[in-house]
């Protein structure tokens, strides 16, 4: 079978048919994924019914995988997270971010299994940094070149919700202790395509360092509503057994959380990265 590409929208998004994920890729598949990711910044592949020991095979392909400190995990294959309703409070992923910019080198990318899915609801959505940058005029580019900014990991992941047992408790303060606040630049190029993007988000961003604290406030908020224009985004309708590939550089997320009581169930195995530059 052939491999076919459609775009789904101008700033970002494709679909892949005619590759089979669960098997390993040759250097040919990995080459034209990897490009199309580096194009669309997202990629959509239907039916792929994926183990978690395959979901880690295939990401591995692209990097090394990250262990996220506070989610659950596959235990025989604890590099693919579970975003499960019934288990965890996931709503630090109905905001829109980019993953883990609490470290000190975010994470590349990430594969997202759906593996349960609501009747209705639960939709994900993409929004392009580098079209939300692109847009803005050149004197306000500028001003935010050069700007950096402090990421953290509690602004997500707050203690009430996440260090509500003894156990629960300790683990929290020593991923706090692990993870302090960091600073990144605001606007980061991209390392393989030299695009620049915004590298600011709701889920991990507290304050621009430079700018007085309300200066840092009104300019942060007209970011992040900025950032996420109808325009700039793809929104992906799931059915069971897609995966979602994306680009964790130059791109933010929003899993919308639209359809409890039912329960919805996510694997994801997380590429590490580099240092925002």
């Amino acid at each position: 079978m052939s491999i076919q590409i459609t775009q789904l929208s101008t700033a970002l998004g494709a679909q892949i048919d005619g590759i089979d994920i669960s098997q390993p890729l040759t250097s040919e598949q990995q080459q034209l994924i990897a490009q199309a990711l580096l194009k669309h910044q997202v990629l959509f592949f239907r039916n792929q019914p994926i183990t978690p020991p395959q979901q880690a095979s295939f990401a591995r392909q692209f990097g090394d995988l990250h262990i996220h400190p506070l989610y659950p995990n596959i235990p025989e294959q604890p590099e693919v997270l579970v975003l499960d309703t019934a288990e965890t409070d996931v709503r630090d992923n109905a905001i829109w971010h980019t993953d883990v910019t609490f470290l000190e080198q975010p994470a590349m990318g990430a594969v997202l299994a759906a593996k349960l899915l609501p009747e209705f609801g639960g939709d994900t959505l993409w929004a392009s940094s580098s079209a939300a940058f692109e847009a803005l005029s050149k004197p306000l580019q500028q001003l935010l070149d050069g700007l950096s900014a402090t990421h953290d990991f509690t602004r997500s992941f707050p203690l009430v919700r996440f260090g509500n047992t003894p156990d629960a408790l300790e683990r929290y303060h020593e991923v706090q202790r692990k993870h302090p606040p960091l600073s990144h630049p605001v606007v980061r190029t991209h390392p393989v395509t030299g695009r620049k993007g915004l590298f600011v988000n709701e889920g991990f961003t507290t304050r621009i360092n430079e700018l007085e604290e309300h200066e840092s406030t009104a300019l942060l908020n007209f970011l992040f509503a900025h950032s996420t224009r109808p325009e700039f985004t793809v929104r992906w309708r799931w059915q069971a057994n897609d995966i979602a590939f994306w680009d964790n550089r130059i791109t933010q997320h929003y899993a919308v959380d639209d359809y409890r009581p039912n329960r919805r169930v996510m694997h994801r195995a997380t590429i590490l990265g580099d240092t925002p530059r």
